[in-house]
C-alpha cells in the first residue's frame, strides 16, 4: 500500500499526523575561544582542587568574555550559511530559540537581526521553552516549511547561562552550565543529503514542577522599579535538583513510551538518542531507563556542560560529524525544561 502524503508531499501517519520533511542545509556553532577547566574555577572560588568537578562531574565549559548572545548567534550563523551555500539575503525568516533573554525588549530574534544587518527586513521572532526551545523551534520551523510559508529558515539557539549562576550558594547547580550558540539553515526537502523526516513530535508541561527551576527577577511580577533594596539576588537561577529529578523520573519514561508508540517504534529501533545535556545524573538516568548502549547516546556534557537550549543542537551537530551518521537512521531528540516541560522529536535521516 502506498504511503499517504499531504499536498506538500510530506508523509502522513496512520493517525493523521503530518510528518514534515526538511533539509538541514547547513549547521554552525560558536563557543568562546578558551575553555575554562573545572580546576580553574576551583582556584577562582577559593575551593580545594577537584571540588567543582566532584559536584558537577564536568571537566570544562565555555564562558563568554565580552560576547553577547546576538554576537554568538551571528558567529554560528555564518558557517551555517556557508555550508548551505546561501547569503543572508536568501533567508526568509529567523527563529531565535533560547531560554535566556539578552534584554526584556526587543526579543532575541530582533537583536540577532540587528547584529546580522541584512539588506532587507527579514522577519525574526523568538521561541522560548527554556531548555526545550530548540526542539520547539524545530517543530515550528518544519511546520512553516511544510505549509509553504518559508523556504529558507535560520533556526538559532544562543545561550549565556553563566550570567545568573550562584556559585557561592548553589555550586552543584552552577557547575553544570556553559555558554554557546548553534545555528541551522532549514529548507524544503531535496534530493541528496541532509533531508530528515519528523516522524513524531510531542511536548508536555507538568504544572507541579513550575517552581522547581526559576529566575525570580526580570519580569513584571518582580520588576526592578518596584523592588526596594538590592535587586541582584533576584537575577540568580534557582533549581531544586532533587525535586526536578524526582518529577522527571516519574513523568519522562511514560512520555518517551508514548512518543515512540506514536511513530510505531520501539527503543530497539533507535540508532541514536540525542538528549538535552542537563547534567551527568540526568544523562546517566536516560541511558539506564532506555536500557540502550552508551555508544548510541550522544554525550558531550564533559566538554560543554548544560548550554540550555543550545545543548540539543550542539549534540546534534556532534552526531552529524560522525562517520557512522548516515541516511535511513532513526534518531530521538529528547529533554526536559523548566515548567516542568518535556519534549521529544523523532527523526528519520
Amino acid at each position: 500500500m502506498a504511503q499517504q502524503t499531504d499536498k506538500s508531499g510530506s508523509p502522513v501517519s496512520p493517525d493523521g499526523y503530518i510528518r514534515p520533511r526538511v533539509r538541514i542545509a547547513g549547521m554552525g556553532n560558536y563557543v568562546p575561544p578558551v575553555p575554562k577547566l573545572s580546576e580553574e574555577l576551583d582556584a577562582e572560588l577559593g575551593l580545594p582542587k577537584g571540588t567543582v568537578r566532584k559536584h558537577a562531574r564536568l571537566g570544562q565549559r565555555y564562558f563568554v568574555g565580552g560576547e553577547t548572545a546576538a554576537f554568538m548567534a551571528a558567529a554560528a550563523i555564518q558557517p551555517a550559511l556557508a555550508e548551505a551555500e546561501l547569503a543572508l539575503d536568501d533567508i526568509d525568516c529567523i527563529i531565535a530559540a533560547a531560554g535566556t533573554m539578552e534584554q526584556a525588549i526587543p526579543c532575541n530574534g530582533a537583536l540577532i537581526n540587528a547584529e546580522l544587518r541584512p539588506r532587507r527586513p527579514i522577519p525574526a521572532f523568538d521561541v522560548n521553552m527554556t531548555c526545550l526551545s530548540f526542539l520547539a523551534g524545530l517543530d515550528v520551523a518544519a511546520s512553516l516549511i511544510a505549509c509553504g510559508r518559508y523556504r529558507n529558515i535560520l533556526l538559532v539557539s544562543s545561550e549565556i547561562a553563566s550570567k545568573g549562576l550562584n556559585w557561592r550558594g548553589d555550586l552543584e547547580t552552577a557547575g553544570n552550565f556553559g555558554d554557546g550558540a548553534v545555528a541551522l539553515v532549514l529548507q524544503p526537502p531535496a534530493a541528496g543529503t541532509g533531508t530528515v523526516t519528523l516522524l513524531a513530535a510531542a511536548f508536555e508541561t507538568h504544572h507541579e514542577g513550575v517552581g522547581h527551576c526559576y529566575i525570580p527577577g526580570g519580569g513584571t511580577r518582580r520588576h526592578p522599579a518596584f523592588i526596594p533594596g538590592d535587586y541582584a539576588a533576584l537575577g540568580y537561577f534557582h533549581m531544586s535538583g532533587r525535586e526536578v529529578f524526582r518529577l522527571s523520573s516519574r513523568v519522562l519514561p511514560p512520555f518517551i513510551d508514548r512518543l515512540l508508540a506514536s511513530a510505531g517504534l520501539r527503543v530497539a529501533d533507535l540508532d541514536w538518542v540525542v538528549p538535552h545535556q542537563a547534567s551527568r545524573l540526568g544523562l546517566d538516568h536516560i541511558r539506564k531507563r532506555l536500557d540502550i548502549p552508551a555508544a548510541k547516546v550522544v554525550d558531550i556534557f564533559d566538554r560543554y556542560g548544560n548550554q540550555i537550549a543550545a545543548s540539543l543542537p550542539m549534540a546534534l551537530a556532534a552526531l552529524r560529524q560522525r562517520a557512522d551518521w548516515r541516511p535511513g537512521q532513526k534518531v530521538m531528540l529528547v529533554g526536559t525544561g523548566a515548567g516542568l516541560s518535556l519534549g521529544g522529536i523523532l527523526l528519520e535521516t
